[in-house]
Parts: structure tokens; sequence; C-alpha cells
């Protein structure tokens, strides 16, 4: 099968989107399929098993932004000189070139898988009275989006079905040698917490920092932080630090492997995730998850086994102290985390993947 995956965002820009394309078009390729990136991120292509069309200009807008008016015309060359069965598109916040792709792809005549990174939640209304999802629905696209939370306002102003496909993580790799913690829990002493995330309001860093210092003060545990990443917010919280909390910054995927193996949970205080890569890994790695119910992190928790979903910041307080209080519950959590089954493995996504293309495939046809 030949595949045109059209995405805003792609290596060498780091973020969520950027990671599954690449790792999607790799998967694709090592199976057989002959794969093409369109994408108006500028960079420099080192993968010989995928052919990459930047169509951007040479260089980002200041504050990293993507935008190219004359794209469009290049994706419409590109789509219309290649004999692809399916063009998939990724689509995030703000994706003008993805959905451009969506349009010009259905114009066409070749069948569309749209596949959503992001909640829309807050922008509902907006999408609704666009119609612009509606529309793809109605000419046969295929939709779906990365959860549950990320697909149920798509669904509502579809009136369509959206499909889940989880993004994927290389469980092999997080998963290698996953066996007891690094250290000994050995009573109600420190208590290691850590996250991972793009320090950025959105993903809320400092409501961690703030939720871990009322647990402290509340149940006398010796909770110690440590926060990897970088981002806009980097600067405030090293000045606000405390001492307990550990900034060390954007760590490289073995470095980060390593941390959580150190650690005893991985905190998600985000409430508008559309996934939660971070703490999909934490999980393959055996590291029990704590985290807000609204999030589509706790799609990959199961209460009380694998990890704890609350309902709101005062609860994710409760939950740090009773934890780190608790030397057998830490031990029962990270027990059961270790044992369970992992299904976000890139064999098992790209299943899903490909049962999308045929949707699209027989809905174009």
């Amino acid at each position: 099968m030949k595949v045109a995956l059209v995405s805003d965002c792609y290596p060498p820009r780091l973020g969520g989107i950027e990671t599954q394309v690449h790792g999607l078009a790799r998967a694709l390729c090592d199976v057989g399929h002959e794969v093409e990136v369109l994408t108006i991120t500028p960079g420099e292509d080192t993968s010989e098993s995928v052919v990459v069309h930047r169509l951007g200009m040479e260089r980002e807008l200041p504050g990293g932004l993507l935008v190219n008016p004359r794209a469009r015309r290049s994706l419409r060359k590109v789509l219309q000189r290649n004999d692809f069965d399916v063009v998939h598109a990724h689509l995030g916040v703000v994706s003008p070139f993805a959905m451009d792709g969506v349009g010009v792809a259905l114009r066409l005549g070749v069948p569309v898988a749209a596949t959503w990174h992001s909640v829309t939640g807050r922008s509902e209304a907006l999408v609704r009275a666009l119609g612009y999802v509606g529309r793809w629905a109605r000419r046969g696209a295929a939709l779906s989006a990365v959860s549950r939370v990320a697909a149920a306002p798509l669904q509502r102003v579809a009136d369509a079905p959206v499909t889940i496909v989880p993004n994927g993580i290389d469980t092999s790799f997080w998963s290698a040698g996953v066996g007891p913690p690094g250290r000994t829990i050995a009573g109600a002493g420190e208590f290691r917490v850590v996250s991972a995330m793009r320090l950025a309001a959105r993903k809320r860093p400092q409501q961690l920092v703030d939720m871990v210092a009322r647990a402290r003060d509340t149940s006398g545990v010796d909770i110690r932080l440590t926060i990897a990443g970088d981002g806009p917010l980097r600067g405030r919280l090293d000045g606000r630090r405390p001492p307990w909390c550990t900034l060390p910054g954007r760590l490289s995927p073995m470095a980060l492997r390593e941390l959580y193996r150190e650690s005893d949970m991985y905190a998600a205080p985000t409430v508008l995730e559309a996934f939660g890569i971070a703490a999909a890994e934490a999980r393959a790695c055996g590291l029990p998850v704590l985290t807000r119910e609204e999030s589509a992190v706790a799609d990959l928790v199961e209460h009380e086994c694998t990890g704890l979903v609350v309902r709101d910041d005062a609860e994710f307080v409760a939950a740090l102290g009773r934890v780190g209080a608790d030397p057998a519950l830490r031990e029962r959590l990270s027990r059961c985390s270790r044992e369970s089954t992992h299904e976000l493995g890139w064999s098992d996504v790209l299943q899903i993947v490909l049962g999308e293309y045929d949707r699209a495939r027989s809905a174009a046809g």
C-alpha cells in the first residue's frame, strides 16, 4: 500500500504529533508499505526508508509558527502525481496544512483517514459552526482520535463514528528489564514522584509542584518530585523551585527510562490531555500512574491497580500523601503495574491504523 502521511509538524521538531507521525512512518515501512510524508516543517532528512516532502518555508517563523500560504498548491501537485492508496492526515489544535491535505485529497478522490491528536472540547462550538468535520465524514473520510477524550467532541459534531487510534510507543525499549523498583521500599520515608512534560501552562507543572507541597505538609512524608522536560515556564519554575523538587531538563529516552526505574510513582496533573505518551512510557516501565479522571491518561490506568484516578486537585493531593505514607500500597501498585500487559506497541497500533485505511478505502470505493 502506498500511504501519504500529512502533518504540519514533523521532526526535527520535537513533540507528540511529530514523534507519532515519524514512528508510524517507520512502522508502516517495516511491514512493507511505501510511505511518503508531506509537511511544512523545515529541516534535514536522515531516514532512507521514508520520502519527506517539505513544503513549508526554509525556516520557522518567530515562535515556531508553521505557515505557508503557497503550500496548498504544492500539496496538490504531490498528491496528483503520486498514486497514493490512502492519505492519512494528522491534526492538532491548529493544523491548516493537514486540513488542506484532507480537502485536497477528498476532491481528488483519494481515500482519507484523519486522526486528531488533541482535545477540541473548548472549541467544540466553533468546530460545529465551521462544519468541516461533518463534511469530511459525509464525503467518506474515516475519522479517528487518539483517545476517548479526544474522540467524544468530534463524534458529537460529525454525527459519525470516530475510531480510537492510540499513540504507539516502543514497548520493547521501555519495558526492557522491568522488574522490582531500582531501590527497596522500606518504610514511609522518602517517596519519589516523577513527571515528564513540556513546561507550559497547559501541562500544569506549577500546579503539580504546589500539590506536592500540600501533600508534604498534610502527610508529613518526604515527597521528592522530579519534572523532566523543557519549555517556556522553565525559568520561572526554576526560580521558585523548593529544595525537594528537581528540574533536570529534557532527558534522553535512556536517561528518562532510568529515572522512571528509580521512582515510585508517575504524576500526570494535566487535565486537557489528549493521550499522554510520557505516562504510557512510564506505565511500560512498570511505574504506577496518578492522574485526573478528565484526562485521557485515565484510559491507561486501572484504578487501585496500575495507579490511581482522582476527580480533582484536592484528591490528587490526598492520593500523593496516601501512597507516600503506605509502603504496602506503594508495593502493591508497583507490582500490579509491572505485571500488567501493554497494548500500545507499534505492532498493535498498526493493526488499528490499517483497519482505518481499509475503512477509508471502502467509503471512497
